[in-house]
């Protein structure tokens, strides 16, 4: 056997990972979405054997001549990103987040409370349990304090920090001025991110996702990857359509409806059963399209008729108990009257919001989830 001694040039020696470039075929896949799917067909012979690898290992599948990403897949770019998103934070083993209620399955607090029927017997505070029954013991003058006496008022338990599970929804603006600044990409990642953190450490939460742009859908955590914004279909300055809810994908899809991304995020949260139920808004502009019954308006400058619509379903979502967080990505911010409208649209949900870019936004996001801080935030 020989070796080969050299100076270490700082660089990080290869392991099997880094052999093969997973992160930049993921990379590729998240900024380009179905297109970036597409064009690995057309990669050549010498990228030919990093596909045959990726099938072997159960990330790629090929259905009717075309590549599709895995289950597997999905779930890694998930903890992919929430490694990349949450590295800072510390693990825990919690199954739901702190309340500010006594309750069972979670670290102790100071002090005990009477035993109840049902009560864990591996909760009970012996020390406390044995004083009073001696204390209990020593009232009655001339018994002995031998055997010690024990019934169930004398039981005390442990006290714990209360847990409570949390159903959550994000809203992810799909219109065409998201594809700037990463804006779009940084909003995938906060979701899988989170959607891989519920599955690891909170399992008893949910995380559903809602896309708005002209109209609004649900999107399944397996399409997250591929999803891409709404091309800009006009560079008209002024624009005004009304048209059919059930005729809607035969006009423009890049404008931000948020009234009907929230409506669709209320009823998604009304069928959850969670204690708290919470809604994240990640968007770049003030909203451009409404509902007015079964009509689709379409108005571009924004108007007051699509604000107060927005609003008033804000409002929806108050008497739903569900609290909502607004993430406005301010990279070419300009407009007043968009600041306006999030502070109305907070003061009116009583929620929280957030001034921050697309590389902010995942601390915001996570802060917010994690220890549900009720306050305005300006981060920079």
């Amino acid at each position: 056997m020989h070796y080969r001694y050299g100076e270490f040039d700082g660089e990080p020696f290869p392991t099997p990972d880094s052999l093969w470039p997973y992160d930049k075929v993921f990379d590729f896949i998240l900024a380009y979405g179905d297109d970036a799917v597409d064009a690995l067909n057309e990669l050549g012979e010498d990228q030919a054997q990093l596909l045959d690898q990726l099938m072997k290992d159960g990330l790629l599948e090929k259905v009717a001549g075309r590549y599709r990403l895995t289950p597997r897949a999905v779930n890694q770019m998930q903890r992919r990103a929430l490694m990349e998103i949450f590295a800072n934070l510390p693990r825990t083993g919690r199954d739901g987040h702190p309340s500010a209620h006594s309750g069972a399955g979670a670290d102790r607090l100071e002090g005990t409370r009477p035993y109840q029927f049902g009560d864990a017997v591996s909760e009970l505070d012996l020390h406390q349990s044995l004083r009073n029954a001696l204390a209990d013991g020593a009232k009655n003058p001339g018994s002995s304090l031998l055997p010690i006496q024990f019934n169930e008022d004398h039981l005390e338990m442990h006290l714990h920090e209360g847990t409570t599970n949390c159903a959550l929804c994000i809203l992810i603006d799909m219109s065409g001025s998201m594809m700037r600044y990463g804006r779009f990409i940084a909003a995938k990642k906060v979701a899988m991110g989170l959607s891989a953190l519920v599955q690891q450490s909170f399992p008893q939460d949910t995380v559903d996702i809602v896309g708005f742009y002209s109209t609004a859908k649900i999107i399944r955590h397996s399409e997250l990857p591929l999803l891409m914004p709404k091309p800009v279909s006009t560079n008209e300055y002024s624009i005004q359509v009304r048209i059919q809810l059930k005729d809607a994908e035969k006009t423009h899809q890049h404008f931000t409806n948020l009234q009907m991304g929230m409506q669709l995020g209320r009823q998604v949260l009304n069928r959850r059963s969670a204690a708290q139920k919470i809604m994240f808004i990640i968007t770049d502009g003030q909203p451009t399209a409404h509902l007015d019954g079964q009509i689709l308006n379409l108005i571009y400058p924004p108007s007051k008729k699509t604000a107060l619509a927005t609003l008033r379903e804000a409002l929806l979502c108050v008497r739903s108990d569900i609290r909502v967080a607004n993430f406005a990505l301010i990279e070419d911010y300009w407009d007043m009257e968009w600041v306006q409208f999030t502070d109305q649209l907070t003061r009116l949900a009583r929620g929280v919001a957030f001034y921050c870019t697309g590389s902010d936004l995942a601390s915001c996001v996570m802060e917010s989830y994690l220890s549900g801080r009720r306050k305005k935030a300006y981060i920079s």
